[in-house]
């Protein structure tokens, strides 16, 4: 399948329909996504991207219905992480000379994963590639979201291709943002920032500034995975400012395991609490066992505080506690508040842990922590909810 973009530009790329787990099985893709790969035809010929590489030899015979590829002039690699490159050493056993455009850093990051020498062409902003009638000018984007990131923007289309930045992972035969499910393309967008994104908030910030400063006109935003933006395409653009800039909505989540449902009914009852007086904060509830972990991140990602519970286990914590904590604190997360409660038979230690490791990820402890003996009572489940009043107050 190709596609044109405009009369200059065909999208080459690959939709994904089955993937459901990426970066390993860090992040799921519950709607798939694209790898986004675009032939540019002018005097000269560059294709930019490629797709990953399970499916490179299907992009390259793929390519071949498209264009003799003798007749590509160049190549840019934006980025060099395995879904964008991942088809590079089955297309440059076709046309090995052909010159890979990219970042001093990408050469390292493509030598080191395909271990191949090919002919690479080292850019750094405001590097200009001439095709003819129209150039593309290179933008460095370090750590959005690895070192060796840039954008290719293509003058006279007023074309960004954008890589990572802007994505999302959303399969779609319709490919544009003005013809998808707007509810369904801004869930995966948020998912998106808030999974990769959120730990190189400041240099999101920096870039976005830096290229409006270059007062560029925008027309189209190509990101590497899911649609594009052609309709009002800076609003993503706006959307990530925002995003960067500590985000947070009136919201609080909520974040439990429970081994005999002791942690369960006290997470409920912390919830009555909170909502008793912040009657306007949407109160999130997750068994952090059964819930996708990145749900979850993406609803901390918009939270202005979370409570966190578990049980005490071998003077420990539950293992998905452990887990989405660990996945929180990598995040860097910032501006939050957080308290945690717990129960336990013996020792209790579980309220000392999270406590513990929510401030080891810049969480604002904001009161002491509940634990109770075995299953709440009555009595129990009143503290539970005089604790989920306190909080509340406390993050108002």
């Amino acid at each position: 399948m190709s596609f044109k973009v405009n009369d200059k530009v065909t999208w080459v790329g690959k939709i994904d329909w089955e993937l459901r787990k990426f970066h390993g099985d860090e992040y799921s893709t519950h709607r798939g996504s694209a790898y986004n790969s675009f032939l540019v035809r002018d005097e000269k010929i560059v294709l930019i991207d490629t797709v990953w590489q399970p499916f490179a030899k299907e992009f390259v015979a793929n390519l071949k219905k498209e264009i003799d590829l003798n007749k590509i002039d160049y190549i840019i690699a934006n980025h060099g992480e395995v879904d964008h490159t991942g088809a590079l050493p089955e297309l440059m056993k076709e046309i090995p000379n052909t010159p890979i455009y990219c970042t001093k850093n990408a050469v390292k990051s493509i030598k080191g994963q395909y271990h191949e020498d090919w002919n690479f062409v080292e850019v750094k902003t405001g590097d200009i590639l001439d095709l003819g009638k129209n150039k593309i000018t290179f933008i460095e984007a370090k750590m959005l979201h690895w070192p060796d990131t840039m954008f290719s923007y293509l003058d006279g289309d007023n074309i960004l291709f954008s890589n990572d930045a802007f994505g999302q992972h959303y399969a779609s035969e319709f490919m544009f943002n003005d013809l998808v499910d707007q509810s369904e393309l801004y869930q995966e967008a948020i998912k998106y920032y808030a999974n990769i994104l959120t730990p190189f908030s400041k240099f999101v910030e920096r870039k976005i500034e830096e290229i409006l400063k270059l007062n560029i006109p925008i027309d189209l935003i190509c990101p590497s995975h899911g649609v594009m933006w052609r309709d009002n395409p800076l609003q993503i653009v706006n959307q990530y400012m925002k995003w960067a800039k500590n985000f947070k909505e009136n919201q609080i989540t909520i974040i439990y395991d429970t081994m005999w449902n002791a942690t369960r009914l006290m997470a409920e009852n912390i919830a009555e609490g909170i909502k008793e007086v912040d009657p306007e904060a949407n109160i999130k509830l997750f068994n952090s066992a059964h819930a996708d972990k990145n749900d979850i991140l993406t609803e901390v990602f918009k939270s202005k505080a979370i409570v966190v519970g578990s049980p005490t286990i071998n003077k420990g914590i539950l293992s998905s506690s452990a887990s989405i904590l660990e996945m929180i604190r990598g995040l860097e997360f910032k501006e939050k508040k957080a308290a945690v409660f717990g129960s336990y038979g013996w020792s209790g230690e579980a309220l000392k842990m999270l406590t513990q490791l929510l401030k080891e990820a810049k969480f604002e402890i904001v009161q002491e922590g509940l634990n109770i003996l075995w299953k709440p009572d009555e009595d129990g489940l009143t503290k539970c909810k005089e604790f989920g009043k306190n909080f509340g107050e406390a993050v108002k």
